[in-house]
């Protein structure tokens, strides 16, 4: 009975939460309730490639989240993005759910400035679903879009679309990957204060409105909190920050379903010459 519930919570949590092909990845995009569009780290490979183009060295990023505090509903993520003399290229891959309901999304992308004020880019992934025993796994490939305007020194704007294609996941009533749009902007108040805001719409389920907030009062701290809607859940979190090295904690609350803690660490390794 046990182990049907927690089936039953899976595939209610995948579906709520767009899992069937994409899931927010980072505890500093936690912290903000899943804010991420117009953010640029290691983790912008999960939430906009396109803003990898302003990416000016190595870095690569782990992550982990426990949804709802069960282990059933773990996901895990990597990504890392290498600057060339052109452009950025970039791999990352998640992994959510457990032995009975898994999906993994790997992929690779390539980003590049446009301009000094805007980048775009794109992203190829694989795509799978196990549901065992009785269905086996579905596999399908799909393509991701991002761009990153910067309208001034305090403002970015960004938007991204996953699942251009709407990849098939099941000819059973045409069941398919989701396709989420997000635009997003950030504005950046005061050098201390960074105000994050995003509406995202993926077919055939509510829009979703986000609002989050950082506050980097000193060097080697940042915290950080945010809410979003359809359906309604509170993050907040706080970031390590020294020299190369960043190491971010999260939790968002949702008043039904409770706690979902995650971590995420990023490291910046290589810098091209110039």
């Amino acid at each position: 009975m046990k182990s049907l519930l927690i089936l039953i919570l899976a595939l209610f949590s995948a579906s709520a939460l767009q899992a069937q092909g994409w899931l927010s990845q980072g505890a500093r995009v936690g912290a903000m309730a899943n804010n991420g569009v117009t953010l640029i780290d290691a983790f912008s490979f999960h939430h906009n490639p396109g803003a990898l183009g302003f990416v000016d060295k190595g870095t690569a990023g782990i992550s982990y989240e426990s949804r709802y505090a069960l282990k059933e509903l773990q996901s895990q993520s990597v990504a890392a993005a290498v600057p060339l003399k052109v452009g950025v290229i970039s791999a990352g891959g998640q992994f959510y759910g457990y032995e009975t309901y898994r999906t993994t999304r790997a992929g690779l992308g390539y980003s590049m400035k446009l301009s000094n004020k805007i980048s775009a880019g794109v992203q190829i992934n694989y795509l799978s679903t196990r549901l065992d025993p009785y269905y086996g796994v579905k596999h399908g490939v799909s393509a991701e879009f991002g761009a990153l305007a910067k309208l001034n020194d305090r403002i970015n704007l960004g938007f991204s679309v996953v699942n251009i294609g709407r990849a098939e996941l099941s000819e059973f009533k045409n069941d398919r990957y989701g396709t989420i749009l997000r635009l997003g902007i950030s504005y950046q108040l005061l050098d201390e204060l960074l105000l994050v805001g995003e509406i995202e719409q993926e077919i055939n389920f509510d829009t979703r409105l986000r609002a989050g907030i950082e506050y980097h009062p000193i060097d080697l701290i940042y915290i950080r909190a945010g809410v979003q809607g359809a359906p309604m859940d509170f993050a907040f979190g706080f970031g390590l920050k020294y020299q190369r090295l960043k190491l971010d904690l999260a939790t968002q609350y949702n008043q039904v379903l409770g706690w979902t803690p995650a971590a995420s660490f990023i490291i910046d390794f290589y810098k091209p010459k110039q």
